[in-house]
């Protein structure tokens, strides 16, 4: 830091000492990284409550796992017999009727015509399947 010296022993320093000034704002950015709330990263789920009065036993799990399947040349196949979409729904409002319902897997071929695939979609959402996953996802990944 460069200082000016005076020529003249009387006369007043005309340059402001800025010390004092740097060391304020220093107290106040210490001051201010002090008060900043903790960022957490955390998602807020409720949990369900553990009730001491239930069964400890796990729900019985239904081994039956309905498959649907599309073809490249569009044919809809319920369980690897092929069937027309009438048939589809019948099948589908017949397993949301059983207790526990099923799961259905719906697994389209590649190759598909999303038409047909479209056409299975709004009639699974039209007889409200409940447990529905998509089998073979990994077929579709482009790299």
């Amino acid at each position: 830091m460069a200082m000016a010296a005076s020529t003249t022993e009387g006369e007043p320093m005309m340059d402001i000492n800025t010390t004092p000034l740097i060391d304020v704002m220093l107290v106040l950015l210490i001051m201010f990284i002090i008060t900043i709330p903790i960022q957490t990263h955390a998602v807020k789920l409720d949990l369900p409550v553990d009730d001491p009065n239930a069964k400890k036993d796990p729900p019985p799990i239904d081994p039956v796992k309905n498959k649907v399947t599309i073809d490249p040349a569009g044919t809809v196949f319920w369980n690897g017999s092929p069937v027309s979409l009438t048939v589809l729904r019948q099948y589908l409002d017949q397993t949301q009727t059983m207790n526990p319902v099923p799961e259905l897997h719906l697994q389209p071929d590649p190759q598909a015509r999303y038409v047909v695939v479209d056409e299975v979609l709004a009639i699974t959402k039209r007889a409200q399947v409940e447990k529905m996953g998509f089998v073979g996802n990994e077929a579709y990944a482009t790299w």
